[in-house]
């Protein structure tokens, strides 16, 4: 379990670039060794670059699997939906076909949204165990969160779930699906993107931990897999690392 990748751009459009260049070097490796990518994706600010620069690279798109790393109990069509960002903003641009990104089915129960979502990874990366991701890109919240995983929430300490469902969101909207710890700590590779002063605070308190309960988004350790962060100078700007 090695220690993070921590990466410093000079502002969020370098950011975006070089995460967006990462990407594609992963999903290419990933088609030229099994003839499949598999990345989970998140919305905010990390869906933004990844729409934004994603599309001036060159890759085989029918071989990307797009999934969610956590999605938010609503309509396609409404604004909160990350499936929406990327179906507005991203499937325009490339030749990635709506078979293969894989969204969450709102129609149904929020749990049974959480197992069929299961199925739906099962598709595409099948077996007993915990699914194993060539890549997933994470964002943080401004309270340390990542995917639909709080502090001091119970499911920090799902085991068993691929997927969990939540009802009780501190952030709204309070139903949504997410990818837990087991998968997340499974992948080959987990990215973050922070950009931005104001998200300084709380990137050393991730990066660089005095003590006491990990924040969730310093929780993702892949056991046999790399994080690495790419950073703006701002949110950089208080590691010691980085001084």
């Amino acid at each position: 379990m090695a220690a993070p990748t921590v990466l410093v751009f000079e502002n969020d459009s370098s950011v975006s670039e070089n995460l967006c260049k990462f990407v594609i070097d992963k999903a290419n490796d990933a088609i030229k060794r099994k003839n499949v990518f598999t990345v989970g994706v998140s919305g905010g600010s990390l869906a933004k670059y990844l729409c934004n620069n994603l599309p001036n690279h060159n890759t085989d798109w029918s071989k990307w699997r797009m999934f969610f790393c956590d999605e938010r109990y609503v309509d396609y069509n409404d604004p909160d939906c990350t499936y929406k960002v990327y179906k507005d903003n991203l499937l325009p641009n490339v030749p990635l076909t709506e078979d293969n990104i894989f969204p969450i089915n709102p129609d149904i129960p929020v749990e049974e949204a959480a197992a069929d979502y299961v199925k739906k990874i099962r598709t595409v990366l099948p077996g007993d165990g915990f699914p194993r991701f060539d890549l997933l890109l994470l964002g943080m919240g401004p309270d340390g969160h990542t995917c639909s995983l709080f502090p001091g929430h119970k499911l920090l300490d799902e085991a068993s779930l691929i997927i969990a469902p939540i009802t009780d969101s501190p952030k709204p909207p309070p139903a949504r699906v997410t990818m837990t710890y087991p998968v997340l700590n499974n992948a080959a590779c987990a990215v973050f993107a922070s950009c931005g002063e104001g998200k300084a605070d709380m990137v050393k308190r991730v990066l660089e931990p005095a003590g006491g309960d990990l924040l969730p988004a310093a929780r993702v350790k892949p056991s046999n897999g790399d994080v690495v962060w790419f950073l703006d100078a701002g949110a950089a700007s208080k590691l010691n690392s980085r001084q």
